[in-house]
């Protein structure tokens, strides 16, 4: 684990809630130093602070991205729903404001490394069974209480794309490129009108979906494990 933040206190605070679990933490104060440790040390996870004194956590993030996998969660006092898109489209996975919680953090670490570690079974190969749902991507087919249902095209590479980021938010830009290609439009209002017709076919209740989480202001995230 690499924590990248200027101010001692918080390294300690992370250091400490992963002392016990034997995890190795390393730790850098500058976003250059960050950078060098995580192309030498390769961390299977990386806690990133916005607030370092050479040069903007985003950036920090942007580069380690462009050559490494390793889940980012970024720590920040900052709140606005414009900084979290930022830095999600920059490739962060996670998001935790501050003042935060020990065992919050160690939670959002657990579930980020879990998703690491399943990603390559998640294939678009693998059927997924989620309670009395199942979906197999490639054929494709969606089958609800052992019953067929019919998604459009875009339904489905919108499900898709979902799918192969689970647990991850997707912000809306990510989603619509990644639907969409370099189409112009309305993203958002895209996004709502399918995302709708995807919950009323997937959910037990659309009105209250459990597995297509809206992060307000921000995105959409899939959630497998409920």
């Amino acid at each position: 684990m690499l924590v990248i933040d200027d101010e001692p206190q918080i390294r300690r605070v992370v250091r400490n809630a992963f002392a016990a679990d034997g995890s190795r933490v390393i730790e850098a104060a500058t976003g250059r130093e960050a950078i060098d440790l995580a192309a030498a040390e390769r961390p299977s996870i990386i806690i990133l602070d916005l607030g370092l004194p050479d040069t903007s956590g985003i950036e920090v993030c942007r580069e380690i991205r462009a050559w490494s996998s390793a889940p980012i969660i970024v720590l920040s006092a900052r709140h606005s729903d414009q900084e979290k898109v930022a830095l999600l489209d920059a490739g962060a996975d996670d998001y935790i404001t501050k003042p935060f919680s020990p065992s919050e953090l160690q939670a959002r670490v657990r579930a980020q490394l879990r998703r690491a570690r399943l990603a390559p079974a998640a294939g678009p190969a693998q059927v997924i069974t989620i309670g009395d749902v199942e979906i197999d991507p490639v054929k494709p087919s969606l089958k609800k209480n052992g019953v067929p249902v019919h998604l459009t095209k875009t339904e489905w590479e919108l499900l898709r794309t979902l799918l192969k980021h689970a647990g991850r938010t997707l912000t809306h830009r990510q989603l619509f490129h990644a639907v969409w290609g370099n189409s112009s439009g309305d993203m958002q209002q895209y996004l709502r009108v399918h995302i709708r017709s995807v919950r009323r076919k997937i959910e037990a209740d659309s009105v209250k979906p459990r597995l297509i989480v809206t992060e307000p202001g921000v995105g959409y995230r899939f959630e497998s494990g409920v």
